[in-house]
Parts: C-alpha cells; sequence; structure tokens
C-alpha cells in the first residue's frame, strides 16, 4: 500500500475555493434579506414582499391617480382593478390616450365594493392594494381570508376616512413596495411645505372659525346630503372653518333638511359636485370640465329657492369644490383654496392655482385640466 501525500498547495487552493464558496452564500444571503420589503399597512397588518411590486390589483380604480403620483407609467404596474370607485371620465380618458394599455386591464369586480377574488387570483399579482375601508366590511373577510390563502399580499391604505392622517403614510407605504420611496418623499415634502404655510397663519392670527355647511353631491333637489367627522370636514377645518355638520350628523354622512339648513344659518355655504350630477342637474365640477359650464352649474344651484334664502349666498359666502378631491392627495391645493375664499384677509397671497399646477408637473403624468373650485361673486 503506498501512502500519498497531497501537495501543499492543492490543499490550500480547496481551503480558498470553499472560503469563496461559503462567502458568495453568506453574501447572496444577506443580499436577499436586504431585498426583502417589510412593512406595516394602515390597518395594522404586516407585509411581506420578496422585490418591488410589479403586478398590482388595485381595490380601487382612482387609485391609479394615486400611483401615477409615484410611477412615470403607473399602467405597467396594473394587472387589474376593481372598478367601483373609478376614475373620473375625464382622467380616464387621460390615462387612456398616454397609456393605451388600460384599455386591456382586467376588471375583477364593480358595485358594491365587491372583489372577484377567482379573478384576482388569475391575475397572478404580486399585491394587491385595497382602501381601509375593506378591512373594516365584513363582506370583505372571506374574501380576504382566501387571497391570504393564495399567498397574495394584501396592504391597505387610506385617503378618505382620515385623509390628513393618513395621506403620507399610505403614499409612503406604496412608494416602499413599487420602489418609489424617493419619490414619495419627495411629495410628502410638498404637501407638509404647503400645510403647514396654512396651519402656521391660522395659529398666529387664530381667526373666529365660521361656520360651514357642507352639502355633498350637491343639486337643487332632496336637500341636503352632508358630512360629520372626517374626508371634507377635516379640509375645512384644516383651512380654519368649522363643520356644523358635526353637530347634527353622527356619522361620516347624513341628511339635513333644507328647513334645517335655513335655520342654521351657516357662514358659508360649500357645495361638493362633480362630471355625475350633470344628469342631476347639479353642481358640475372637476377634470375636463370648462370654466363657463362649471359656473353656470354654481349659479343655478345658488339661485334654487332656499338656497338663495341662505344669509351665505346672498352675502357671496358660497364655495363649489369638487368632490373627487375627497380620495385624492392634490387635496393640498384644495385646503388652500378654501384657506383663502373663509379667510380672505389672512390669505391675500395664497395661489392654490399654482399649487393645482406644480402638482401637475410634479406628481402627475397626465394633464389635469378642469374647473376644481369656484366662488359666488
Amino acid at each position: 500500500m503506498t501512502l500519498r501525500l497531497r501537495h501543499p498547495h492543492s490543499l490550500l487552493l480547496k481551503w480558498l475555493l470553499v472560503s469563496l464558496l461559503v462567502a458568495l452564500v453568506m453574501s447572496l444571503g444577506t443580499v436577499s434579506a436586504r431585498a426583502e420589503i417589510r412593512v406595516t399597512d394602515l390597518a395594522g397588518r404586516e407585509v411581506v414582499l420578496e422585490q418591488p411590486a410589479k403586478r398590482i390589483v388595485l381595490g380601487e380604480g382612482r387609485h391609479l391617480a394615486v400611483l401615477g403620483m409615484l410611477q412615470a407609467d403607473p399602467v405597467a404596474l396594473l394587472a387589474g382593478w376593481r372598478q367601483d370607485k373609478g376614475l373620473d371620465p375625464a382622467t380616464y380618458d387621460a390615462y387612456l390616450a398616454k397609456f393605451p394599455a388600460l384599455a386591456d386591464v382586467t376588471p375583477v369586480g364593480a358595485g358594491n365594493r365587491l372583489l372577484s377574488v377567482e379573478s384576482t387570483i388569475a391575475l397572478m399579482p404580486d399585491l394587491v392594494l385595497l382602501s381601509l375601508m375593506d378591512a373594516r366590511d365584513p363582506q370583505m373577510e372571506m374574501p380576504l381570508r382566501q387571497l391570504e390563502a393564495a399567498g397574495i399580499p394584501v396592504a391597505f391604505v387610506d385617503f378618505f376616512t382620515a385623509p390628513l392622517e393618513n395621506t403620507l403614510p399610505s403614499l409612503k407605504l406604496i412608494g416602499e413596495l413599487t420602489g418609489a420611496e424617493d419619490k414619495a418623499g419627495e411629495f410628502a415634502e410638498f404637501y407638509n411645505d404647503h400645510l403647514d404655510a396654512v396651519r402656521n397663519s391660522l395659529k398666529a392670527a387664530q381667526p373666529a372659525p365660521p361656520r360651514v355647511f357642507i352639502h355633498v353631491h350637491a343639486a337643487p333637489t332632496n336637500c341636503c346630503a352632508t358630512v360629520g367627522p372626517g374626508v371634507f370636514d377635516e379640509f375645512v377645518e384644516a383651512a380654519g372653518g368649522y363643520n356644523i355638520g358635526r353637530d347634527s350628523v353622527p356619522g361620516v354622512m347624513g341628511n339635513v333638511g333644507l328647513e334645517n339648513l335655513l335655520a342654521s344659518d351657516p357662514d358659508v355655504y360649500l357645495a361638493t359636485g362633480g362630471a355625475h350630477m350633470k344628469a342631476r342637474g347639479g353642481l358640475v365640477l372637476g377634470a375636463g370640465i370648462d370654466t363657463e359650464t362649471a359656473e353656470q352649474s354654481f349659479a343655478d344651484l345658488l339661485e334654487t329657492p332656499g338656497f338663495a334664502d341662505l344669509r351665505a349666498v346672498q352675502e357671496g359666502r358660497a364655495i363649489g369644490i369638487w368632490h373627487l378631491f375627497n380620495d385624492f392627495p392634490a387635496h393640498i391645493a384644495l385646503i388652500e383654496a378654501l384657506a383663502k375664499r373663509i379667510h380672505p384677509d389672512l390669505f391675500p397671497d395664497l395661489d392654490p392655482m399654482a399649487t393645482m399646477a406644480e402638482f401637475e408637473e410634479r406628481f402627475s403624468p397626465v394633464e389635469m385640466t378642469g374647473s376644481y373650485w369656484i366662488s359666488a361673486e
């Protein structure tokens, strides 16, 4: 039996190769750990992605405009969408013109906030973005369990129920989940700068907040749907007003009769409207609406018996605004518009139109031409 001794150089080479292999495996593990995205959504749930999402199902169609704030081509990430609470017609047309692939996006549900789990799973998305309202909706319990069982990550965001509190955290969340953290941070700086300017002026002057009645989906008949805490209430408060719906509406929405409205004698009458109100002869405002149409619809509304008798209308303290600001971070420009009209002496140099233009230039992939607010002369 012959004993062969290995050359010391071969042993050294083998040791070096093993060491390099171990180092490579460890480095790959480190890279993998760093690539993993782990965040907490607006419902307090942990969401984990292996990499930034590339196939997203939107629970609300209108949130395509939110995704567009962070992505140059948001439609490229869109695998499907629920068409309940969709984009308004003008905004949809603008996105379709720039991103023709939008026509091929698969619907996964429509009215009554229904979500087709089968259609969603078939799309094999790597992320489903839902509204915080879905997290609180009993009919969504089973679909959410089914998505979880299928291993599809779900994240909840909120631009509606508590917009001033949840808009920036929601955008930050979407930014992290889609690899657009820097763009989300850029918007946060823009948003905070404008909001702080309004808040600081109000804090310094401490003006008495006028009593504001918020008439949502404003039309001459069936007066009057209004809101309690949340959504438009927060915008009015941020602009230095007080929503009198807080005194009569226990929930998010409710109704006030015309006689009660006249008896409450608000200092400011605030109406919301949109393209959807044209069929009802109501306030027509928003994307794609020209100034003449907006002004005429507002004048017709204010000339209606009952509304015309309001002191706020007679004294020229009536304001019309686009209703879909209620679920869109561009509401920062709306807050400026309200502050300028509620406290004109305090904000003579505030330019909400310039803010809207800057928002479009920096945070929208499509033009946002239209009439978004209007005041009585």
